[in-house]
């Protein structure tokens, strides 16, 4: 067996909180020569230094080879994201070695690459030359990259002119479709909507048969568990485990099973746009105490406290519910139907409680949480304002209040059924 394609060797990653890069751009060097003459007026230091340090990643060591599936996970601020950065060369580890053999793809936020003065076709091109590839190469791919991402209609649109969605969905095509040796997504497909994603998935393990090898941050952990070959879990910045997909999900769950008193810190949000935060999550009891553990058939009751920063319109609260391995059991929105009773919320502190008739078979579940806009409303395009992938953890028990048992009963929920059976006369 030849070189790992991807061998990491004790990588570290420090950042000096306030710190200013070592390197300006030509507009930094320019304010500075401005601000520094104002800051020695009000005695200030013009070295903008800070003694505060911050280890995103520390001492981080793995192997990838070629043709694997690698899936990345944790939870936010675990060092996700920083990890991709390094392999993708946009920055580089503090402390350690990184040897890549091949060339990289990587999409890490919606338009990476892009440049917004050219059309989609000349970004596609633009693209294909950063990896190395000839014009007679991108030629033969064009025609697939363009039918894959469905925006023939604007391929000759400027990018500066497309939606969030058009641009992830060429930036896919590309990553995908010019056969870099490494492919590297973050967690940016969560933002395109389902189809769209289920086919990016499709491409990804086709892209895997082939011998190329795939890098993926998600929190889906089902996905992580269909589609990958090996998983690596960060934890506040070192490697938690490694191994089949499965396992390392477990220990990942079992890791992240609780938060604080049911407090929702703001590192915790993503997509946060500082309009709206989750503050308190509880799941309570039949005697509405927050409770983290509940009896096989007992009701779900769900405590949430919210704060709005400022006005916002026409949006829609969302509850899911999933097991712990990321596979979906419900989503519960405000309302039936959010097109017609979106919520208008001025700034203040709010509680919701939500109800929920369902018997969850024994094991382990989490509550994802989210604020977005309601389709065809004004702002009902773009991200949400709030959304919290794993808000609390809780737990159904083998057995019911009275000692009734779930064992005969399969799935992820117990059905109330109601069977006649009758002899045919």
């Amino acid at each position: 067996m030849g070189a790992p394609i991807i061998e990491v060797k004790g990588i570290s990653k420090k950042y000096r909180i306030g710190h200013r890069e070592d390197y300006l751009s030509l507009r930094d060097s320019l304010v500075n020569i401005i601000k520094k003459p104002l800051n020695l007026l009000k005695g200030l230091s013009d070295t903008g230094a800070s003694n505060d340090e911050f280890w995103a990643l520390k001492d981080v060591s793995f192997n990838v080879e070629q043709g694997e599936v690698i899936g990345i996970i944790g939870k936010n601020g675990a060092g996700k994201t920083t990890m991709l950065k390094i392999l993708s060369r946009i920055t580089y580890p503090t402390k350690g070695e990184i040897h890549v053999r091949g060339r990289v793809a990587s999409l890490l936020e919606v338009g990476t690459g892009f440049h917004p003065e050219l059309t989609g076709r000349e970004n596609i091109y633009f693209n294909g030359s950063i990896l190395g590839m000839k014009k007679r190469e991108i030629d033969k791919k064009f025609d697939e990259i363009v039918a894959f991402s469905e925006i023939e209609k604007f391929i000759d649109t400027p990018a500066k002119r497309y939606s969030s969605g058009m641009y992830l969905r060429l930036a896919f095509a590309v990553a995908a479709h010019l056969e870099p040796e490494i492919l590297v997504i973050d967690e940016v497909l969560a933002v395109g909507d389902a189809s769209f994603q289920k086919k990016c998935f499709g491409k990804m393990g086709d892209v895997a048969k082939k011998g190329r090898t795939v890098l993926f941050v998600s929190h889906n952990l089902s996905i992580i568990a269909d589609l990958c070959s090996r998983c690596l879990c960060l934890d506040k910045g070192r490697v938690l485990k490694t191994g089949i997909p499965t396992d390392v999900i477990l220990a990942y769950s079992t890791s992240a099973r609780k938060y604080l008193n049911g407090i929702i810190a703001p590192d915790m949000h993503v997509n946060n746009t500082g309009k709206f935060y989750f503050k308190k999550i509880a799941m309570l009891n039949e005697n509405k105490e927050p409770c983290t553990h509940l009896f096989f058939k007992s009701p779900l009751h769900i405590y949430i406290e919210f704060e709005v920063c400022q006005y916002i319109e026409a949006v829609r609260l969302i509850a899911t519910i999933e097991k712990l391995d990321g596979a979906l059991v419900c989503a519960c929105h405000h309302t039936d139907d959010v097109e017609q009773h979106p919520l208008d919320l001025e700034q203040g502190h709010y509680v919701a409680e939500i109800s929920i008739p369902l018997s969850l078979m024994p094991g382990g579940y989490t509550v994802q949480l989210e604020i977005k806009p309601v389709p065809g409303f004004w702002g009902g395009k773009g991200q949400s304002y709030g959304w919290v992938p794993r808000a609390m953890d809780f737990f159904i028990e083998e057995s019911s209040r009275d000692g009734q048992a779930a064992l005969l009963s399969r799935g992820v929920v117990c059905p109330d059924a109601k069977w006649s059976i009758y002899p045919i006369l």
